[in-house]
């Protein structure tokens, strides 16, 4: 029997004994009958422990039961028997009914899918409870199986695999769907997962097969642990020496602690390379290593000793020791002492409280079973079933994080889907700006307006998105006009959302059109640019207005020289202006010509002073007057007004 296989008999029966509570949990995911409407319903079905099941998605297909080779005993190419879609057709599942080993079920998947099968439905052959179908014990044979499955495999019961059979033996079509998308639950945005394992190098094939996972997954789990997407933790198995047995020679050199915590000898001969007891005090290392890193705040750091250790302490070539270890240890720059304080001493008759909470872990809470096989991962306490393989176990990962929330490492090639490269996924596009609400998920597709730039587009994500809120004109002029005319560019965009509580597109002063694909006119006079450049919403223009008015007015009764423009900044309006100015009028030109031109009019000022002062005491009121009355009649003439001179583009333009 293989190591590992002692492994979960030796772990079992110590449950058995001290526990009483030891249990199993399949995990399951729903088979769904379509038609006919005879078996219509939901099943649930349990996942095989190979292959590539599909977590995170779904997939549909017709099941097809064979006429001959009915237990896939023979490969099905040696039967003429194909079960290779046609062009178009949903794929094939492939109902077997079940041998009578874990052998015969791994060939079984195996004919089926180099016959063309894209999933396998094993049919029990006794009325029980679902159970997981197992790889078998470790050689080489069953190896090359386990290796190259590659497609999904579920037991079903008997009793609807006999419907099922019923179902086509009438020559009726059945369709059905394979859902994998809740087997692994998402509860939050941070996804736990941890991995059981052994430092042992030297168990066969599925410690190779370790290994190679450790190394080939060891990138992707750093990533995932830096960015605070997952929490990984690593746990190791020991079984204990019944109390009868702690003086014999084999409990002495499998165990540490007087017989509490045990290892398989890694040969399966006492008398000859390294001892059970060995791999338990690496494995305690490794634990401790985890430990003391974790406590640093860099948890990844256990990967790369792990694949270090592999790579320069192989038991092979008699490096699996202490001296070995400590030189990774000291490589990597960790706390040598920190890590031998946790280690504590194996020859104690006492508990390692280490390894003693290792044990107490093994036993199953919740919805997570014993931990009896090995390897074995567990994410977001639901037991992984499948290939050990970077590929399948990253997909289970991305699985527990909430659609379109998973990290960029879960749209890697390996995952996704690259819907959004054939036709933009059907989503919104804008090529112009380059933008897209297409996003690839591990799952699948979805259209969502994106966030550019910190700018929120909004809309269905199908056929509209629109820029929003604060900021929406930077973002490719808000898909409003812009033009560029004598050096000076022009834009429809208006935002305005901060204060009134709505974006949109308006030709500028000066300009008439849509403001979407066009605004024709004159550029803006040097009087429009200064007064009203920045003011294109009219509601915050008769606001502007209203405030110069009355604050000109103030100053003329109280015969204070002043500017119509001056006359807000000398007075408790001058808070009010500025903060639109600032909030409307940061615009590219557009604000070097508004500051160019108040700078000027400052000089001006400061330089006639003397004579304006009684000018503008005379002129005063008809000079307001007229010029408040010009720029109204812009917006809302009156038919029994004529036009009115604009006194401001005589003196000024």
């Amino acid at each position: 029997m293989g190591i590992w296989r002692s492994v979960s008999v030796l772990f079992l029966g110590f449950l058995l004994l001290n526990l009483s509570v030891a249990r199993f949990v399949v995990e399951k995911n729903s088979f769904r009958v379509i038609s006919p409407d005879s078996i219509k319903g939901t099943h649930d079905s349990a996942i095989g422990n190979f292959g590539i099941p599909q977590y995170g998605g779904s997939m549909a297909g017709t099941v097809v039961y064979p006429k001959e080779n009915r237990k896939g005993c023979q490969g099905f190419d040696e039967s003429g028997i194909s079960f290779k879609s046609k062009p178009g057709a949903l794929p094939s599942f492939v109902l077997v009914d079940r041998g009578g080993d874990d052998d015969l079920v791994l060939i079984e998947v195996w004919n089926a899918q180099n016959a063309g099968a894209s999933a396998v439905l094993v049919a029990d052959n006794i009325e029980e409870a679902l159970i997981t179908m197992d790889t078998p014990e470790e050689d080489r044979q069953s190896a090359k199986y386990i290796e190259n499955i590659t497609i999904p495999s579920a037991l079903i019961e008997k009793s609807f695999g006999e419907k099922l059979k019923k179902a086509l033996s009438s020559d009726e079509m059945v369709n059905v769907n394979l859902d994998w998308r809740e087997a692994v639950p998402h509860p939050d945005d941070r996804v736990e997962y941890e991995l059981w394992t052994n430092s042992n190098d030297e168990c066969g094939f599925k410690c190779d097969m370790l290994m190679e996972f450790v190394k080939d997954f060891k990138g992707a789990a750093q990533i995932l642990e830096k960015g605070g997407y997952t929490q990984f933790t690593p746990h190791y198995i020991t079984w204990y020496c019944p109390q009868a047995f702690t003086i014999s020679k084999q409990c002495k050199s499998q165990c540490i602690n007087h017989g509490r915590y045990c290892a398989p000898d890694p040969e399966q001969d006492f008398s000859r390379g390294y001892e059970g007891k060995d791999v338990v005090l690496e494995n305690l290392r490794q634990l401790c290593v985890f430990r003391v890193a974790n406590e640093t705040k860099k948890p990844w750091v256990w990967w790369d000793y792990v694949t270090d250790f592999q790579i320069r302490c192989p038991m092979k070539e008699k490096k699996y020791n202490k001296d070995c270890a400590e030189n990774v240890i000291k490589s990597l720059g960790l706390d040598l002492k920190s890590i031998e304080k946790c280690m504590g001493d194996s020859n104690a008759d006492s508990d390692n409280p280490v390894l003693k909470e290792e044990q107490d872990a093994q036993v199953g809470k919740g919805t997570r079973g014993d931990v009896t096989i090995l390897p074995t991962l567990v994410v977001n306490n639901r037991q992984y079933r499948g290939k050990l393989e970077k590929g399948a176990v990253l997909k289970a990962i991305c699985a527990g994080f909430e659609e379109t929330t998973e990290p960029a490492v879960c749209l890697s090639g390996e995952v996704e889907t690259n819907e959004c490269l054939n036709n933009n996924g059907g989503c919104w596009q804008d090529k112009a700006a380059n933008i897209t609400a297409c996003k690839d998920t591990f799952r699948g597709r979805v259209c969502e307006c994106p966030l550019v730039d910190g700018v929120q587009f909004k809309g269905d994500g199908y056929s509209n998105c629109q820029a929003s809120g604060p900021g929406r004109c930077k973002v490719n002029n808000g898909g409003c006009w812009h033009e560029t005319r004598d050096g000076h560019s022009y834009s429809a965009c208006l935002d305005v959302a901060s204060v009134f509580g709505d974006s949109q597109c308006k030709c500028p002063l000066g300009f008439k059109g849509d403001g979407f694909k066009s605004c024709e006119g004159e550029k803006r006079t040097f009087h429009d640019q200064l007064v009203l450049g920045c003011l294109l919403d009219l509601k915050y223009l008769f606001f502007m207005l209203r405030i110069l008015a009355a604050q000109t007015l103030t100053n003329a009764k109280r015969r204070k020289p002043a500017s119509a423009l001056n006359a807000a900044a000398r007075t408790p309006g001058e808070a009010i202006i500025a903060h639109a100015v600032e909030t409307f009028c940061k615009r590219g030109t557009e604000v070097k010509s508004a500051w160019a031109a108040v700078w000027v009019i400052l000089l001006g000022l400061a330089m006639a002073a003397g004579g304006a002062y009684m000018v503008y005491k005379y002129r005063l009121r008809s000079y307001m007057d007229s010029e408040i009355r010009a720029i109204m009649a812009q917006y809302m003439p009156l038919d029994s007004q004529g036009e009115v001179a604009n006194h401001v583009s005589d003196d000024r333009a």
